[in-house]
């Protein structure tokens, strides 16, 4: 098929935007990259752009050698497969249910969850309760608060709608109850909206440090995000500075960036792995229904 010259000049528009996109998103990484494998003294002088100068890897000697930091990262992918794991059996055992037309109350059920994504209680309130359920300074404030998004329930009931009613109706005819079901017919044929959702959590956890900062306390159970957090505010604070071990303004700069890096690769590298789900899994969901 011969293409008209618009369309030929559509194409390099698009390509070009996305080559800008890709541009945007790629050399702020680079950035922090080359600064830290960067000597402290060519960060002090601002030297650092795209390559590093003054090669050497003492700051990543240092994350990696500070248990500290070791830790974190460990406990942070720790929390983000067990959030992971909960958070997509509360979505399923949310949403499966939905998908039954002779479900009592399945109106108001609806109603009252689309209405928790317009409208929530606040910092204040959340605080409060979860002191009454002793759940500050627990690691499992970190699990059990924001363990379903209620977006991610309605993409899942959506692509439950989508798979054909018939194959629940013959399985019934031999027999088979509710859980069966669901464990033999349904989520083996969701396996793009299943891969996708479990990415938006695992990403939206290993992102998160806010309830980590406003709930806990205790270092021992600090992400890795919000020990970034801390690094990277760490320059206003002497005292702060102190406990993370920095001695020096182009030291602090470069375990920065490898800090940066170090939280930021290992959740990078999953994206390949599960990117041919996005588009089957999160638009076939939110279409169909």
């Amino acid at each position: 098929m011969i293409k008209s010259k618009g369309t030929r000049i559509g194409d390099w528009i698009i390509a070009f935007m996305c080559f800008l996109c890709i541009l945007v998103c790629l050399l702020p990484l680079l950035n922090i990259l080359a600064r830290s494998l960067s000597s402290a003294g060519s960060l002090v002088k601002n030297e650092v752009f795209l390559l590093p100068v003054g090669l050497n890897f003492d700051a990543y000697s240092t994350v990696l050698g500070d248990s500290k930091y070791t830790w974190a990262l460990l406990w942070t992918a720790i929390l983000t497969v067990i959030t992971t794991l909960w958070s997509m059996f509360m979505t399923i055992m949310c949403a499966y249910p939905l998908t039954y037309d002779n479900l009592k109350g399945k109106r108001i059920i609806t109603a009252l969850i689309i209405f928790t994504m317009y409208f929530s209680a606040g910092t204040i309130p959340t605080y409060l309760l979860l002191k009454e359920l002793h759940l500050l300074n627990n690691p499992l404030v970190l699990i059990l608060p924001n363990c379903i998004s209620v977006f991610n329930v309605i993409i899942m009931r959506s692509f439950f709608f989508g798979i054909p009613e018939s194959l629940r109706e013959s399985a019934e005819l031999d027999g088979a109850g509710p859980l069966r079901v669901l464990i033999n017919i349904y989520l083996p044929l969701s396996a793009p909206v299943l891969a996708t959702l479990a990415l938006f959590y695992a990403v939206g956890r290993w992102n998160g440090f806010s309830d980590a900062l406003m709930f806990m306390s205790d270092r021992t159970y600090f992400p890795i995000q919000l020990l970034l957090y801390n690094i990277l505010n760490s320059v206003s604070s002497i005292e702060v500075a102190t406990q993370e071990g920095f001695s020096s303004p182009g030291l602090s700069e470069t375990i920065k960036s490898a800090t940066v890096m170090f939280a930021t690769v290992p959740i990078l590298l999953i994206y390949p792995w599960l990117q041919r789900y996005f588009i089957s899994g999160v638009t076939i969901g939110a279409v169909k229904g």
